[in-house]
């Protein structure tokens, strides 16, 4: 089965008007995290921050990541490409039950580098996120939509 990145996982996120003013951003999808934004379009930026903090988080303590819910009449928040190829791998590597080792044995580096694809802030370079997919029995899918 593909991962398919052309379509960057996206997420509902509730916007909900907050007391002093602006919106309290939430993920129904996580359940923890909150932001806030004094505009609709500064709570989606600052939403997207925390999408990303969130995976980032689920991925360092070994959670399963939830797939994104049906908007249901709520905005859609992306991860970025990059970040959304790591949660596709992420997925796929828990998915065959095998760590960030096993992963790295697999593909021929050290853990370091393996820990590294999983980093949201470091930028791995597609080649190596498509090599460790091949090892997992995937593959990686980039297409691109219409802006």
């Amino acid at each position: 089965m593909a991962a398919r990145i052309g379509a960057p996982l996206a997420y509902p996120v509730q916007l909900d008007p907050a007391e002093e003013g602006g919106f309290v951003v939430t993920f129904p999808d996580f359940g923890t995290g909150v932001t806030q934004g004094d505009t609709r379009e500064e709570a989606l930026l600052q939403a997207t921050d925390l999408l990303e903090t969130m995976v980032a988080n689920y991925i360092a303590e070994g959670w399963d990541l939830p797939l994104p819910s049906r908007p249901a009449g709520r905005p859609l928040v992306s991860l970025t490409p990059l970040v959304a190829a790591k949660a596709e791998l992420y997925r796929a590597m828990r998915q065959a039950r095998i760590n960030k080792a096993e992963l790295a044995r697999r593909i021929g580096i050290s853990p370091q580098q393996a820990q590294r694809l999983f980093d949201i802030r470091h930028a791995s370079r597609l080649d190596q996120i498509e090599a460790a997919m091949q090892a997992l029995g995937r593959r990686l899918v980039v297409s691109s939509d219409a802006a």
